[in-house]
């Protein structure tokens, strides 16, 4: 077993470095499916889409290593607390990816309705606040910054504030069948962005796990504004 562990620590290591291209790629499909919904780029769209399958590919590569690492070892202590993250945080990235192409294919939907300026920049908001987080996150899980981690929640909060301000936005749309059409469509895409941020927010607890011990949620100290 002793022979085994540097091979253990390099799998380890291996599984990091593709979490770390895993937010990577999310991140950047996440900020280009707001640029796509902003512009009405449906091609951007079509591309983000598309490039899911990398991220897919990544996620079931990294899960299915997991579990042959898992098989094959046996991880004690801090070890295995690394892995239990490496599991979930693997997951979390995908579902950063799965929510870019819901505004993607949202894009496609929404092109010829006519939009509203101030919910779109409130969208572009929400989306620069959530691609900031995401890099954050990613970064700390890197460096193993635990502060970094921490200050997860107070990014957090503008994007639940706008997220819960939509609903009444929209609703002041409903003289106009079309932009309130796209307003509910918009809706969408808020709850998707602050799913996101959320999700984000999941893996900076993950980390905080990783380095303390200890396994507490952040999701009082982000939603209670």
């Amino acid at each position: 077993m002793t022979e085994l562990r540097p091979h253990f620590h390099d799998e380890l290591a291996h599984l990091e470095r593709d979490l770390v291209v895993m937010g990577e790629h999310a991140g950047r499909m996440l900020s280009d499916s707001v640029d796509a919904l902003i512009a009405s780029d449906v091609p951007q769209a079509k591309e983000i889409i598309a490039a899911d399958d990398v991220v897919d590919d990544l996620f079931l590569e990294v899960h299915q290593r997991w579990l042959e690492t898992m098989a094959l070892q046996t991880p004690v202590a801090i070890d295995l607390r690394l892995m239990s993250v490496i599991l979930h945080v693997n997951s979390h990235l995908e579902r950063i990816a799965d929510l870019a192409v819901t505004i993607a294919k949202i894009t496609k939907k929404a092109k010829k309705l006519p939009h509203d300026p101030t919910i779109s920049t409130d969208l572009r908001e929400m989306g620069d606040i959530v691609g900031e987080m995401i890099r954050t996150v990613m970064e700390a899980f890197e460096a193993r910054d635990l502060d970094r981690a921490l200050a997860l929640p107070e990014m957090d909060r503008p994007v639940n504030r706008l997220n819960r301000k939509m609903v009444r936005k929209v609703a002041g749309l409903a003289s106009d069948p079309e932009l309130l059409e796209w307003g509910v469509r918009m809706m969408v895409v808020s709850r998707t962005l602050e799913r996101a941020g959320d999700n984000a927010v999941d893996i900076a607890e993950q980390l905080a796990f990783l380095l303390t011990g200890e396994f507490r949620e952040f999701t009082d100290a982000s939603h209670h504004d």
